[in-house]
């Protein structure tokens, strides 16, 4: 199926092509630049000795084939686990059908802990514009450190403190307010999302931190409440929603005219865009 509505809602893979290799890996980034997708999404955490790497629980028991605390390992130790094993053994036997594209990994770098850093070398590598919105987690024992972290890194890559938030390839995201203000503090040019699990009711009216100008609810927000997503446009606030798989909600998304599709599935989104 293809619309005709001819707004152009950006595609943002969320932890990369995620449905089509593992979440957070250098497999599912180069799948989701492949797809077309037009941003990256990744989830960033401080290790013991102060590196940022993309995962999203607080342990790595889920996603690898280890355990214990992301804070509490150092980096070496996160290299040592593989991000795709779980993912190679099991996920395809839970499929009601085979998929277009089967993950393969090609070598080791594919499967294992992907720091931040590697991801934005990535980016730059890619031939065209990819951009990347980056959430930081919390809470987390390295309060305010995280924050500190990622604006070196994006300094050494020239993306902390672009001309205006509309030309900016980066944004921060998180659900908390104060790491919004940190990031606001240090750079007040780079955008920021502040992500919502529910609508608070000091925020009902469309209002968002100081400061913050992109909105980021869930879908299920965006199903139950559409006309809180109609005032947040309509005091100027961009949208974008997390995390959107299903036809029906790119539909109401586009209906809505929501800026940002946050998805495990940036292909089929695409497609569905009719692009």
């Amino acid at each position: 199926m293809t619309h005709v509505r001819q707004h152009r809602t950006q595609v943002v893979a969320h932890r990369g092509a995620s449905e089509e290799a593992p979440e957070h890996t250098l497999a599912a980034y180069r799948k989701a630049i492949e797809d077309g997708a037009d941003a990256l999404e990744c989830d960033v955490r401080l290790t013991a000795d102060g590196h940022l790497v993309c995962v999203h629980d607080r342990r790595v028991n889920r996603t690898s084939n280890g355990r214990g605390a992301v804070s509490a390992l150092e980096l070496a130790d996160l290299a040592a686990l593989d991000f795709g094993s779980r993912r190679t053994r099991d996920f395809w036997r839970t499929r009601d059908e085979e998929p277009d594209w089967e993950f393969r990994p090609e070598d080791r770098e594919d499967t294992s802990v992907l720091t931040l850093q590697r991801l934005l070398e990535l980016v730059a590598d890619a031939g065209r514009r990819v951009e990347l919105a980056i959430e930081t987690k919390h809470p987390t024992r390295w309060a305010g450190q995280v924050e500190e972290r990622l604006m070196h890194l994006l300094k050494r890559f020239g993306l902390d403190a672009p001309d205006s938030a509309e030309e900016s390839p980066v944004r921060i995201m998180s659900f908390s307010a104060r790491s919004l203000h940190r990031v606001r503090a240090a750079s007040p040019t780079l955008p920021t999302v502040y992500l919502m699990q529910f609508v608070s009711p000091r925020l009902r009216d469309g209002r968002l931190p100081a400061g913050v100008r992109i909105a980021g609810p869930s879908i299920r927000i965006v199903r139950n409440h559409p006309a809180y997503i109609e005032r947040l446009k309509a005091v100027g606030h961009q949208v974008h929603v997390w995390t959107v798989n299903e036809p029906e909600d790119v539909d109401l998304c586009l209906g809505l005219g929501v800026d940002a599709i946050i998805t495990n599935r940036p292909a089929a989104v695409l497609q569905r865009l009719g692009r």
